[in-house]
């Protein structure tokens, strides 16, 4: 057989092959952003471009670990950009209770170097309007690469969809008087929120690239993300980065807020826990050893930077009302053991806490009989820990017409059967419909559940288009305000009604005292 000689074939064939590859890159979409050049993939039919792991900070590790997210370094040549970038370092994830695959990160990579972004859009994308999407997760786990948060729906609608990653647990939300002391604005802790608010300036400066109207962005998120989003309608770090907000499920009000000093002394004793005596020595560790260790429940703190007041606060004050408004809860928020066997030890249970006012307790939350006293102890749990969230921010927000507020119950039962398991309308349950990613998972869905996923997700849209989520042929959603407590039921059928429970919550409130 005739051997080609090896220069022969360099002459010959390596520029046919250098060709091929050129034309393969070429034919995947590419966007300039202001760091470098990025390629991504599209889908089989052409119509939506899909760029993922693209960097928008600097690997926060090393001398970077705590400490607020630097610019990415420029990159010559072209950035490939079509496989997720590591999730944010946490305990290593897996399926719980109601959260099955569909809901949970991919368990690897995991990695400290995760500020990365994700951006969905048409193909002939121009002027469009954006949302940025900000995960959940209790400020201790998360991700965007969760199947329910993929974003080509939301682009099918004409809408660039982004979702962002931050740094969460001990590594997003670390106070320490060593770190206040070498960070230049004078505080420590809120990185996580920082990482936010990198991305949105990322946003702001480079979406435009990709189709992208940075006049017109929208952010949401869904429980410690709508928490997010509560934070940065609050900060006057964020201000100008966005025009609307989508709060699914939480919110910053009720939480028990730490200020700095308290956040310090916090992370003073977490690096004893950890035998470490300086900050360098700390950020020596590995990050099993820091995940290793007990650590205080990482949350948003009152810093004097980032979050200059509470939260409840800020959100009540004019910088609070900027924003165009969508918001509300799950009907089983609460769902779970309820940790009662019989209607007497509930009623025990409440007589003791509440004393006083127990009677009142029991007239809204009831104990008839065993099941209704376990489903009682369940509302409870809704309420006092998502429903006064976001129906606090909606009577802070309601009575500004330019701005308004548009407030929701999702109440469908999302079906469930064997490692699903039925958990009614529970805490997550409704991200998949509203952003069309029903076809995450092989539950056994309805017609009823796909009619509800493409009615939530047109509501959607319009408010991130228009910042009103009504559209011709839909049922109207009107407007809340605190006088008429209107908004809208999306469950079995969609339906416009008073709040069915305000009573309840303003009592709730009450117990809590935030409310007179």
């Amino acid at each position: 057989m005739h051997k080609c000689p090896l220069g022969r074939f360099r002459a010959c064939f390596l520029p046919a092959i250098l060709w091929v590859v050129s034309l393969t890159l070429f034919a995947q979409p590419a966007a300039e952003t202001h760091f470098g050049r990025v390629v991504g993939e599209t889908t089989a039919d052409e119509i939506v471009h899909i760029y993922r792991g693209i960097p928008f900070a600097r690997p926060p590790v090393d001398s970077l670990r705590w400490r607020a997210p630097q610019p990415p370094e420029a990159w010559t040549g072209t950035k490939i950009c079509t496989t997720f970038a590591a999730s944010p370092v946490q305990r290593s994830p897996a399926p719980f209770s109601m959260w099955s695959e569909e809901f949970i990160i991919p368990k690897e990579p995991i990695s400290e170097d995760c500020l990365y972004l994700n951006v969905w859009a048409e193909a002939r994308a121009e002027q469009q309007p954006v949302l940025v999407w900000i995960y959940g997760g209790g400020f201790n786990s998360g991700g965007s690469a969760v199947p329910v948060y993929d974003g080509e729906a939301m682009a099918r609608e004409g809408v660039v969809f982004v979702s962002i990653n931050y740094r969460v647990g001990p590594f997003g939300f670390l106070a320490h008087p060593e770190l206040s002391a070498e960070a230049a604005y004078g505080s420590s802790g809120n990185y996580g929120l920082l990482d936010q608010i990198a991305a949105l300036h990322w946003v702001r400066d480079n979406i435009a690239a990709f189709g992208g109207d940075p006049d017109r962005i929208t952010i949401a998120g869904q429980s410690a993300g709508a928490g997010s989003v509560s934070a940065l309608v609050a900060s006057p770090l964020a201000e100008g980065l966005f025009q609307r907000a989508i709060a699914e499920s939480g919110a910053l009000i009720t939480w028990e807020t730490l200020d700095l000093a308290a956040a310090e002394e916090a992370g003073r004793h977490f690096a004893d826990t950890l035998g470490v005596r300086s900050l360098a020595e700390l950020r020596k560790l590995d990050a099993a050893t820091i995940l290793a260790a007990p650590v205080p429940q990482p949350r948003p703190i009152v810093d004097g930077y980032v979050l200059p007041l509470p939260v409840a606060e800020l959100l009540g004050s004019e910088r609070g009302r900027s924003v165009n408004l969508l918001t509300g809860w799950n009907e089983n928020e609460g769902l779970g053991p309820s940790g009662i066997s019989d209607a007497q030890t509930y009623r025990s249970q409440v007589e003791e806490r509440y004393g006083e006012q127990a009677e009142n307790y029991l007239t809204y939350y009831p104990a008839t009989n065993d099941s209704i006293a376990r489903r009682s102890q369940q509302d409870a749990a809704r309420d006092a820990l998502f429903g006064i969230q976001n129906y606090t921010w909606a009577n802070l927000h309601a009575g500004y017409a330019a701005r308004p507020v548009y407030l929701y119950r999702f109440t469908r039962r999302v079906p469930g059967e064997g490692k699903y398991g039925d958990y009614g309308a529970f805490h997550t349950g409704e991200v998949p419909y509203a952003y069309g990613n029903l076809d995450q998972s092989d539950r056994p869905w309805t017609s009823v559940d796909y009619e509800l996923s493409r009615s939530m997700l047109t509501y959607w849209v319009n408010f991130v288009k228009h910042g009103n989520p009504n559209a011709v042929g839909m049922p109207r959603w009107p407007v809340y305000s605190a006088a008429q407590k209107e908004m809208m039921i999306l469950g079995d059928r969609l339906q416009a009604t008073v709040l069915p429970d305000a009573d309840r919550l303003d009592f709730q409130l009450y117990l809590q005292g935030l409310q007179k």
